[in-house]
């Protein structure tokens, strides 16, 4: 018994230890690295700037998915303002907010049908903003209908089935390969006939096909405003974790259609967010709407001031 309880008492004190769980078991979480507010301090606070604390700035910025035009105008505002009595990551938050702007919310008519021309690459996750956004609609009270205008893409029509079945909306869609604008036209005629409030258009994403794909997305908007009048929104959808590379893609749509808003997919916990900013900058337009998940649920109007304080993380 003795030479049991010796061998006991010797493995518990060369157990490694475990930093992750407390004496009576109950997990904890681990320190989280430091967030770029904090670093942003450690870097400005209390000290006069110089050229390398400034190139180490925009280093930090880039780094955070900001984009280069982004991160150099956000530099140059902190440097307009910074004193020494100014909190730089608090400095750094306001100028987020104020580049962002606040016109982020979706202007839907609230006395006739709108419409709404989502497009995007494939793969994006553009099918599955639309069945998020029409659920949010629906959430709202609104009656909605989707058009499937991308008749050449074999699973298009299935997986807008789905989401239009999951969402409770309306889908028209003729067989693959069908024309486009021609799904447009018929779909604005069965929305207005079933007293839809809004209509979701959605497009073709083939990059490797770039002039059809512009002359088709003209194609549709051009039948759409003759048959529904104005398009209230046109939404660009951007992979928050692709980056930059989503920035490049976007200016092939922006050559194509005018675009009103774009929506940020997969914004979870692994993608930087700091694309929104260079969205806003390169593009011009405005972010307002971010899917953060899988569910049906998990599209949500974009806040400025809460993905500035998610962006710097402290």
């Amino acid at each position: 018994m003795l030479i049991a309880l010796v061998a006991r008492s010797r493995a518990r004190r060369e157990a490694p230890a475990r930093p992750d769980v407390r004496a009576d078991e109950t997990p904890i979480r681990p320190p989280t690295r430091e967030g770029l507010g904090g670093r942003i301090r450690a870097l400005l606070a209390g000290r006069a700037a110089g050229e390398e604390e400034w190139r180490r700035l925009e280093d930090l910025l880039v780094k955070a998915d900001v984009g280069p035009v982004a991160s150099q105008d956000l530099v140059r505002r902190v440097q307009e303002k910074l004193t020494p009595d100014v909190d730089p990551a608090e400095l750094v938050r306001r100028e987020i907010v104020d580049i962002l702007g606040q016109d982020t919310g979706l202007h839907l008519s609230q006395d006739d049908l709108s419409v709404v021309m989502v497009v995007g690459v494939n793969g994006v996750g553009k099918t599955t903003t639309i069945g998020k956004l029409a659920a949010m609609l629906g959430r709202q009270g609104r009656k909605v209908g989707l058009a499937n205008s991308d008749t050449f893409r074999a699973a298009a029509a299935e997986q807008l089935t789905v989401w239009a079945e999951r969402s409770g909306a309306h889908l028209v869609a003729q067989k693959r390969g069908a024309d486009p604008g021609a799904v447009a036209f018929d779909a604005v005629d069965s929305a207005r006939a079933r007293g839809d409030d809004v209509l979701i258009v959605d497009t073709a994403g083939r990059l490797h096909t770039r002039q059809p794909l512009m002359a088709e997305l003209e194609k549709v908007k051009r039948v759409l405003e003759k048959v529904a009048g104005d398009i209230e929104e046109t939404l660009l959808v951007i992979d928050a974790q692709t980056g930059q590379n989503g920035i490049a893609q976007a200016r092939v749509f922006t050559e194509a259609v005018p675009l009103t808003g774009v929506v940020l997919s997969k914004l979870d916990g692994t993608a930087r967010g700091g694309i929104v900013l260079a969205v806003r900058e390169e593009l011009g337009v405005p972010v307002k709407l971010v899917g953060t998940g899988e569910s049906i649920d998990d599209l949500q109007p974009f806040d400025p001031e809460e993905f500035a304080e998610r962006l710097l993380g402290d």
